[in-house]
This record gives C-alpha cells, sequence and structure tokens, in this order.
C-alpha cells in the first residue's frame, strides 16, 4: 500500500462510528493523508446484517460498501455482550429494542433485563471487529478484533459517546464510558484497540 493520498470508504451508517473512526484515523502517520470518506456519501441502503457473529457481519458490510463505492472499505461491527444475558445483546446491540430504535431506547430494555441482577453481577464486554478489504473479491481481509470491558451500571451517566456508553462501567477510571475524555475512550476502548491493530497491519502492508 503506497503512502500516496487515497480514498476509504467506511461502510456504516453510524455517524458516532463515523467520528470516531475519522479523527483516529487522522492522527496516524499512515493514514493521516486518507480520504476518509462515510458510505451515506453514495446514499445506497445499508447491508443486511445476516451474519451471527461480529466477524461475518464486519465482513458483509465491507464488501457491499466496496461493491457500490469501487473503493477500499473499513467496516466496524461491534456490540455489547453482557455475561448474564448470555452474551446478549451481542450482534443485535444496535437494534436490541427492535427496528428504528434510539440508542436511549437500547439503554432501556437492557436495564429492564437486568434490573434484578445483581451489581456484581453485571459484567460485561464491549467488542469491535474492524475488517478492511482492498476491492469487492479480496480474498485476504485485514481483521482486528478489540476487547473492553466493564459492568453495566443501574442507571446512565454522563452526555458523552454513543450506544450504551452511559451505562457502561470503566471501573479503573471511575467512569462510564460517557464521561471520559475522548482521547482517554480512544485508548481504551474495544473501538480504540481494534483500530490499533488494524494500523499497525495497514504500516505493515505499505
Amino acid at each position: 500500500m503506497q503512502n500516496t493520498r487515497k480514498e476509504i470508504v467506511l461502510a456504516t451508517g453510524n455517524q458516532g462510528k463515523v467520528k470516531e473512526l475519522q479523527a483516529m484515523l487522522a492522527d496516524h502517520p499512515t493514514t493521516s493523508n486518507w480520504r476518509i470518506r462515510a458510505q451515506s456519501e453514495w446514499h445506497f441502503e445499508e447491508a443486511e446484517e445476516t451474519g451471527l457473529a461480529f466477524v461475518e457481519n464486519a465482513i458483509i458490510k465491507a464488501r457491499h460498501a466496496c461493491e457500490h463505492t469501487g473503493l477500499p472499505a473499513i467496516a466496524d461491527d461491534s456490540g455489547l455482550a453482557v455475561a448474564a444475558l448470555n452474551g446478549a445483546p451481542g450482534v443485535f446491540s444496535a437494534r436490541f429494542a427492535g427496528a428504528g430504535c434510539s440508542d436511549a431506547d437500547n439503554i432501556d430494555k437492557l436495564l429492564t433485563e437486568l434490573r434484578d441482577v445483581a451489581p456484581e453481577q453485571r459484567q460485561a464486554t464491549f467488542h469491535c471487529v474492524l475488517v478492511y478489504l482492498q476491492h469487492a473479491a479480496d480474498p485476504t481481509p485485514l481483521i482486528c478484533h478489540g476487547q473492553w470491558h466493564g459492568s453495566i451500571l443501574e442507571s446512565p451517566r454522563g452526555e458523552g459517546g454513543f450506544g450504551y456508553d452511559p451505562i457502561f462501567w470503566v471501573a479503573q477510571e471511575q467512569a462510564s464510558a460517557a464521561e471520559l475524555p475522548r482521547e482517554r475512550k480512544q485508548q481504551l476502548s474495544h473501538r480504540g484497540k481494534a483500530l490499533a491493530q488494524l494500523l499497525e497491519q495497514l504500516t505493515q502492508h505499505a
């Protein structure tokens, strides 16, 4: 991969993810001169996430974006796995409360599911799988998996972040993910860890 200006499509319609990934990629020497574009610029329908694992859905979304744009693609599939719920909401994290639901709807549903679960049994892990495809038929995608361990609060805290961040407690910081400064969240988060892995691989392939 040449270190020249190139265009990459982010295969997500989630603007929170777009902003986080754009900021992280802009800060790295290998990708700082890339033009990172959201797939929403092309106005095609998002891929149907039919996989049962994060990695399956990430590959589906990256390939879909490549096919529609002709550009290399980075796709993120991420979610929250709660131990007391046997890993739910998992790959259904974004639509846990149903199609078209909001972040607040998902949080409300999760807190309802956990209302009788003791604090010491509310362990949870954020997962992020990032996939990079050079083109739609790329047989060797770069695949990276980041994890962030924490627990679920009984009520939301903080105004930052998105998704389940307001109820994800980070013990080492004594704060919810929504209360962390952006830079600190990037260092600790599942997405930050997956992206660090991806940037290392991209550097090796440069």
